[in-house]
């Protein structure tokens, strides 16, 4: 019996013992699903959470694109003229907020500028990247960091800087938000090849290579100076200047006023003095009626045919009819005049008369071979196409040999210039540097070099010859031997041309005996600066070209000479 009851107490101890056992591995099975549970928990976060970090959108937009670099732009004497600023720019992502409320009134602390009900709908729900706020100072960054709020980041971008501001806001254009070119030659370089490299994310984070203008920051700077004088000087509603290396083609300096500030975009849509559209290009975009300067043009044409001569004298002494029509001379001095008199005293008459005898056909033929019926072939994207009607009436014909009747812009303008005093050898503008033998490659000649003497000759005896329209414009200028036509334009005012309110131009080229540089200077609606002084092109257009010169000139490398006002290898054979 003892033997029995030792073996059951035996049994019974082993089934105890099994009975915790299997109560201990039921305890680890569950631990092990509950670290299961848990760990699947937190890896699934960590999933998503991993999928959310490598987002590479904000908003839609690739962070290559919105982090991308753009080349730096200078002038030609390698001067800043646009570049990159690196800046953080603030982004959410609301899944992540757990506060929405504190994380709105947290930041209103440092953004008070934010509406309230925007940045409450900004970060409430299950978006995924979206802006708060772009283009912020490193200050703010830190004082957002201390915040400490959950779900909010920066992300590095660039942004678009003008050192120079407003002064080459036309020829640079802007960008937007996202640094991406919108006009001047920022929207080019998109349109070139810049914006391809930005989306592929070359262009991030890299020094690209700068990109080097034709223009030059101390002539633009004088230029912008004096047409915001022409601004208030003469009360006009706008004012506009261009000088091209008649040589290269090269655009040494352009400027259109009213203008923007290209490092404030919003500036794109306010009024200036009561002007809307600060953004419109008055060189490239604006098409005028250019009055007498056309003159030029029309003598170009005419004595490059042969078949009128720098010798011959026409008859001014009366008005020409057309039909009901009657073109008469301003300030006319209604005698026989020869062809420099018919330029110097900017007739009319006597400037239709040399269109008659070059023939209507042949002068629209002319106006085709110097590129006036089609746009001018430019990098900047704001170009307008000339209206120059496809054939000529007698009257269209009459009215167009001085500049009414037809309507090209100053770029068209300048180019012509530029190219009647090159030995009539035209070159196509540029934004960019080309140095001479490259340009030389690209010469189409207009006119002769014979005829391009006689234009040299006929620009230069209008600054100082008796009674010449750019007489005032020379005695600013003196000694830097500067040639010029004034052309004044009646304005149309409810569709009639209007007496009283003009648009100015002066176009000129110097140094004359050795060309250089044209110009092409716009006043527009000028108003007497005094009592003692006028409102046509003289008076205007034309000392800006002087005052512009007379500073520019030296920067250019032109010495004064003040010797013969005249330099007789100007002169024509025939007239010496």
């Amino acid at each position: 019996m003892a033997i029995l009851s030792e073996v059951a107490e035996t049994i019974s101890l082993d089934g105890g013992r099994k009975s915790r056992g299997n109560l201990t591995k039921a305890r680890i099975r569950w631990v092990i699903v509950a670290l299961v549970l848990v760990f699947g928990t937190v890896g699934g976060r960590l999933i998503q959470l991993g999928a959310t970090v490598t987002d590479s959108t904000i908003e839609g937009v690739a962070r290559d694109v919105i982090t991308a670099s753009r080349p730096p732009i200078l002038d030609r004497n390698g001067l800043e003229m646009a570049v990159d600023i690196r800046v953080p720019s603030l982004f959410a992502e609301p899944r992540r907020i757990v506060d929405v409320e504190e994380a709105v009134q947290k930041l209103r602390t440092v953004l008070p500028d934010l509406n309230e009900d925007w940045l409450r709908n900004r970060l409430t729900g299950d978006k995924g990247f979206v802006w708060v706020k772009r283009e912020l100072t490193p200050a703010i960054q830190e004082r957002i960091y201390q915040l400490g709020i959950p779900g909010l980041e920066f992300v590095t971008e660039s942004k678009r800087f003008y050192p120079s501001g407003k002064e080459a806001s036309h020829i640079l254009g802007a960008v937007n938000i996202d640094n991406q070119g919108t006009m001047g030659i920022e929207k080019h370089m998109d349109d070139d090849s810049l914006a391809v490299l930005q989306s592929i994310g070359i262009a991030r984070d890299t020094d690209l290579t700068p990109v080097s203008l034709s223009v030059d920051l101390r002539v633009q700077h004088v230029m912008y100076e004096q047409l915001q004088d022409a601004l208030v000087r003469y009360k006009a509603v706008a004012a506009a200047g261009v000088m091209m290396d008649v040589k290269t083609g090269e655009i040494v300096a352009l400027a259109s006023l009213p203008d923007f500030d290209p490092n404030n975009p919003s500036t794109l849509f306010q009024d200036y003095n009561g002007v809307k559209n600060d953004r419109f290009n008055r060189i490239t975009s604006g098409i005028y009626e250019l009055g007498s300067t056309f003159k030029t043009v029309t003598l170009a044409g005419a004595l490059d045919s042969g078949k009128v001569r720098i010798t011959d004298e026409f008859d001014a002494r009366f008005a020409v009819r057309f039909g009901r029509f009657t073109i008469d001379d301003f300030h006319g001095k209604h005698r026989v005049l020869s062809v420099p008199e018919v330029f110097k005293y900017s007739s009319n008459i006597g400037t239709i008369k040399i269109m008659q005898e070059l023939g209507k056909d042949e002068f629209r033929d002319f106006l085709t071979k110097i590129g006036m019926d089609r746009t001018v072939p430019f990098e900047l994207p704001e170009m307008r196409k000339p209206k120059v009607p496809d054939k000529f009436s007698e009257i269209v014909a009459a009215t167009s040999s001085f500049g009414h009747g037809l309507s090209v812009s100053p770029l068209h303008m300048v180019r012509a210039v530029a190219a009647f005093v090159n030995d009539g050898y035209m070159v196509p503008p540029t934004m960019y540097k080309r140095d001479e033998a490259e340009a030389r490659q690209l010469y189409e000649p207009v006119i002769s070099p014979s005829t391009s003497a006689e234009i040299r000759y006929l620009l230069r005896l209008n600054a100082i010859g008796a009674g010449g329209s750019g007489s005032r414009m020379n005695k600013i200028a003196n000694g830097y031997r500067v040639g010029g036509k004034t052309g004044t334009a009646e304005k149309v005012v409810n569709g009639r041309y209007a007496s009283n309110v003009n648009f100015n131009v002066f176009a000129s080229a110097f140094p004359l005996d050795k060309p250089r540089y044209a110009m092409v200077i716009i006043v527009d609606e000028p108003k007497a600066e005094n009592e003692q002084t006028g409102v046509t092109a003289g008076w205007n257009a034309g000392e800006v070209t002087g005052r512009i010169v007379q500073r520019v000139a030296p920067m250019l490398g032109i010495a004064p000479d003040f010797g013969e006002m005249l330099d007789q290898n100007l002169v024509p054979v025939e007239l010496r």
